[in-house]
């Protein structure tokens, strides 16, 4: 099983900004130097605990900052850039990173965001427009002629030639980077379509039933696809601190700067997106339940490195294999070491623990 960190950004909204990736690029050279495989920064526009808008600005500098470890965006809005100039973006770092790049799309899912766009459709125009703008991606990046495509929201008249040559960049990467789709929901049709592409599904650190349910979501699309769903492509997302002792690990995580990210700013975000019911193991029990301490006893993994090397075998077990562990990133600006221990417990005391988890394969079915 391996490794990764995947940063929202989160930041209280007070973090200057300046401080604030300074300190998500200390997290990916850490990462980088304890051995993680990979690291995520996601995007968003008007979410004020998330300030970060251009991820792949901050990836440009952690290339020149990291040795080893696979950078990706987890992922761009789709729906708020031309997908011609994203794939153009996408394939020019993926030359600086020399091939170290992972890509992520993702629908935009706050209603904010969607107000500063004028998606007068929301939720649902959101949806379609990422459809189609990642399938516009992938063929400027794998398509060797000429192609026009007449879109719901974007045409394209892609052609190299004229007076002076004009662009045709394809990733370093072939076909191209390696592509991710997350998802929340139960059933989620983000894993649908990632299993019909045959791209790598990543859930959210919500609910174990519902993270099932995301697997049962992507076995269908790949399925219907006729394709192999392989569940070492698989990625799941989980909050993990790890320390000396569970007494300790619970007092730097859900006593502190866990408790003020979900308190102030997560758990109030979910809630106005409906989504509360999604971190719930038990669908009866009210809403105003879910808190830090519940989230600590049902979804968090946090203790010790015994504990922790526990709590992964046995969630790894009951979901029947997955092949990346990614830990969600928190603002230990101000307690800097608490974090980068974490960090190094995580990669040093409880990933040996683990070596013999392979990942893990679900086959399906080819159709044909």
């Amino acid at each position: 099983m391996k490794l990764g960190s995947f940063l929202m950004p989160s930041h209280p909204p007070e973090r200057d900004l300046r401080d604030a990736i300074e300190w998500d690029l200390q997290v990916i050279r850490w990462a980088d130097e304890f051995g993680y495989q990979e690291v995520w920064m996601g995007e968003h526009q008007t979410l004020d605990w998330e300030p970060v808008t251009a991820p792949d600005l901050v990836l440009a500098q952690a290339i020149k900052q990291t040795e080893q470890i696979r950078l990706g965006t987890a992922g761009h809005l789709l729906p708020f850039i031309h997908p011609v100039a994203l794939a153009n973006r996408v394939s020019q770092l993926d030359y600086m990173s020399n091939g170290r790049l992972n890509f992520a799309g993702i629908v935009a899912s706050a209603p904010s965001d969607h107000k500063l766009f004028c998606l007068k459709d929301g939720m649902n125009q959101s949806r379609r427009m990422t459809a189609e703008a990642l399938d516009i991606i992938v063929k400027v990046w794998t398509e060797t002629e000429p192609f026009t495509f007449e879109g719901e929201f974007w045409q394209v008249d892609f052609a190299p030639g004229g007076e002076f040559g004009g662009p045709w960049l394809h990733p370093l990467q072939s076909p191209h980077p390696p592509i991710a789709i997350p998802g929340i929901g139960p059933a989620s049709p983000s894993h649908v379509r990632a299993g019909e592409l045959g791209y790598s599904p990543i859930s959210f650190n919500v609910a174990e039933r519902i993270v099932k349910q995301h697997w049962a979501a992507y076995e269908q699309g790949a399925e219907s696809a006729g394709r192999v769903a392989d569940r070492r492509q698989w990625r799941v997302l989980k909050d993990v601190f790890v320390a000396d002792t569970d007494e300790e690990a619970r007092k730097w995580s859900v006593n502190s700067h866990f408790s003020r990210f979900y308190h102030e700013y997560h758990l109030p975000l979910l809630n106005s997106l409906g989504y509360i019911p999604f971190l719930k193991d038990d669908e009866s029990i009210p809403n105003s339940a879910v808190d830090v301490d519940y989230l600590a006893d049902t979804i968090f993994i946090i203790g010790s490195p015994e504990t922790v090397a526990e709590k992964i075998a046995d969630l790894y077990e009951r979901l029947g294999g997955f092949g990346t562990l990614l830990v969600l990133g928190s603002d230990y600006f101000e307690d800097p070491e608490r974090w980068r221990n974490s960090m190094d417990l995580l990669a040093n005391e409880v990933a040996p623990r683990l070596a013999h988890l392979d990942g893990g394969v679900s086959v399906v079915e080819a159709s044909s």
